[in-house]
């Protein structure tokens, strides 16, 4: 069991550099993802609105949760979507900084009157990356990377595949991977029940046929990784039907699925600064957490590592273990990259001939280049695209690292680093 204290976040920086100069930031992520806990160590002022006693007076009154000390914290303000237009217009009377958090789980089906913009700064909150669940000492950084000063990569650590393999199924909710065996599946199923049960409703969201809601989430989950169509993905998810649903269907789902964060997709990148030519845009398919996509394919960590392809079948290349790890080190990556004010995406030609895993792209359009790996050895035929890549971008391209699950960060005599990915961090 882990520590009931407090562990610190790297969202938690950019929370103490935004506070003391925004006057409203609203932390957003999935359900138990810890932004309450971690809102509530700044908040002089709390109003939860998931306790119904508060909840209905706030309901009557909106105007009531800007009153108080601040910082006010508004948790789960999506149940009242009113609140966001309250405290709109209480930074406009008022634009003082640090006065308000909110946090919200979802974005609600009926949207406020007033997008916030100029007056409500959204942060982004995941799960624990890989840094933040202590397994080794981070001795490469993202950021330094970012720098493209040829960042120095070395550093060791005695973690291999099972270990890996262990995290994906273990979560980065905190208060989900405090638990093991069958009490972690449970907690699992249990988070996917409610989403269905609960989570949709409580958002405004009608679920007339919740079979199909989880058949479409667990072929979701089976294209993890990838950028399957949706008719790949509707077809996994209702094999042997001969009619099949519609989109106009099944979209309801994905987007409120999008607005709750429970699915993360990874955006294609497409270049402005040095076109390359026949680059796809289909996103590529995450969930917010890879534990949730093994317990929607009921796999655990031994089926996984015998080569079990889930409950759904699926065409990929590669394991799904392999597509899983990727999600894993793609989960940590966008943690790493936010705090370095980056964006993070997948690059893609038509046809699948080049393929690099993640972009990750500074604010003048520069990047760093990412392919993973799950192995322990590195070869040039693991490189190709990274050295492609190289050539066609030339010195926009900062820097190339292969991320994998091998003891060892270190440069090939080529300059690509091969970090394995418990020592990258942010």
């Amino acid at each position: 069991m882990e520590s009931a204290a407090y562990r610190t976040r790297i969202v938690d920086k950019e929370l103490d550099e935004l506070l003391p100069q925004l006057p409203a930031i609203s932390l957003e992520g999935p359900k138990g993802v810890g932004k309450t806990e971690t809102a509530s160590r700044r908040a002089a002022t709390t109003y939860q609105l998931d306790r119904q006693a508060q909840f209905e007076v706030m309901r009557a009154s909106p105007d009531l949760l800007t009153e108080g000390t601040p910082p006010i914290l508004i948790d789960e303000w999506q149940r009242i979507p009113e609140s966001w237009d309250a405290v709109r217009r209480a930074v406009d009377d008022n634009p003082a900084p640090g006065r308000f958090l909110l946090t919200g789980s979802a974005s609600p089906s009926t949207p406020p009157t007033h997008s916030g913009a100029a007056r409500i700064v959204s942060v982004r909150m995941r799960p624990y990356s890989l840094q933040e669940r202590d397994l080794a000492s981070c001795t490469v950084s993202l950021s330094e990377l970012l720098r493209g000063e040829a960042a120095r990569v070395s550093g060791a650590c005695d973690l291999e595949l099972r270990d890996y393999t262990e995290e994906i199924v273990r979560s980065g909710f905190p208060a989900i991977r405090r638990y093991s065996g069958r009490a972690l599946r449970a907690q699992l199923d249990s988070y996917i029940q409610r989403l269905v049960d609960r989570d949709f409703p409580e958002a405004g969201y009608s679920v007339r046929r919740p079979q199909v809601l989880k058949a479409w989430l667990a072929a979701y989950a089976a294209g993890t990784a990838t950028s399957a169509s949706y008719e790949t993905i509707r077809d996994a998810a209702t094999p042997g039907l001969s009619t099949k649903p519609t989109r106009a269907a099944l979209e309801p789902y994905r987007d409120a699925l999008e607005r709750m964060w429970v699915l993360d997709s990874l955006p294609a990148w497409l270049p402005s600064r040095n076109p390359i030519a026949r680059l796809t845009r289909p996103p590529k398919h995450h969930l917010a957490d890879p534990a949730l996509a093994a317990v929607l394919l009921g796999v655990d960590e031994e089926s996984l590592l015998t080569g079990v392809g889930g409950a759904v079948e699926f065409p990929r290349d590669g394991t799904l273990l392999g597509h899983l790890f990727e999600s894993l080190v793609t989960q940590s990556v966008r943690v790493y990259a936010q705090q370095a004010e980056a964006r993070v995406w997948h690059l893609r030609t038509k046809g699948g001939r080049r393929e690099i895993d993640l972009i990750v792209e500074r604010r003048d359009q520069r990047v760093v280049a990412l392919e993973v790996k799950l192995g322990g050895t590195v070869d040039d035929s693991d490189v190709k695209h990274l050295t492609w890549l190289k050539e066609q971008l030339g010195d926009d391209l900062l820097d190339a690292v292969v991320v994998n699950t091998g003891p060892a960060a270190y440069r090939r005599p080529d300059g690509i680093a091969v970090v394995p990915a418990a020592l990258l961090g942010a």
